[in-house]
């Protein structure tokens, strides 16, 4: 192994590194706006389709107060190089995540091991972090409420990758930039 490059320990990128806020940041900010009744009552709620409004993160951060619709869901996903956090503020949301470290580029169809499959259920007041080129897909399994959650992502998101699964064969499909959900 090479020595460590003299421009990742600048004072300047330390800096930064340092007022960047941390998982436990971003879980807490979202532990506390899933808590702001009057900002979870200020969501329009569609019946047919997920809902937004953009919040102001911590350090930087973009964050995102979402409402799920009966049966909607993600789709699988990553954030890139971003890590965040998400609470459910109503309702209860699924989470279905990889526990494996995937490449970051240059792939198109990977075949996944046997148990690297996680699943989670995140009733309102729950939530969890995550770490950077985390794959998921977050689902509203219920048949008739809406539920409604904050995320919060550092850095801001720079892309989405958009994955497909059949069984144990996971395909990227697209790559998502912010000007295509702003």
């Amino acid at each position: 192994m090479s020595a460590p490059s003299p421009a990742l320990s600048s004072p300047a990128r330390s800096a930064a590194d340092a007022s960047a806020p941390t998982e436990a940041q971003l879980l807490d900010f979202a532990r506390r706006a899933a808590a702001d009744a009057p900002l979870i009552a200020s969501l329009p709620l569609s019946p047919d389709a997920r809902t937004w409004l953009r919040l102001d993160g911590p350090g930087g951060s973009e964050a995102w107060l979402i409402g799920w619709p009966p049966g909607t869901g993600t789709g699988w996903h990553d954030h890139a190089d971003s890590r965040g956090a998400f609470v459910t503020a109503a309702g209860e949301l699924r989470e279905h995540a990889l526990a494996a470290r995937l490449p970051t580029d240059g792939w198109r169809t990977l075949e996944l091991t046997d148990g690297v499959d996680r699943e989670r259920l995140l009733p309102a007041g729950t939530g969890r972090a995550f770490g950077r080129h985390h794959v998921h897909e977050v689902l509203n399994d219920s048949p008739d409420r809406h539920a409604v959650s904050v995320h919060a992502y550092y850095p801001p998101l720079p892309r989405i990758r958009r994955y497909s699964r059949s069984g144990q064969t996971l395909r990227l499909e697209q790559v998502e930039r912010p000007q295509d959900w702003q």
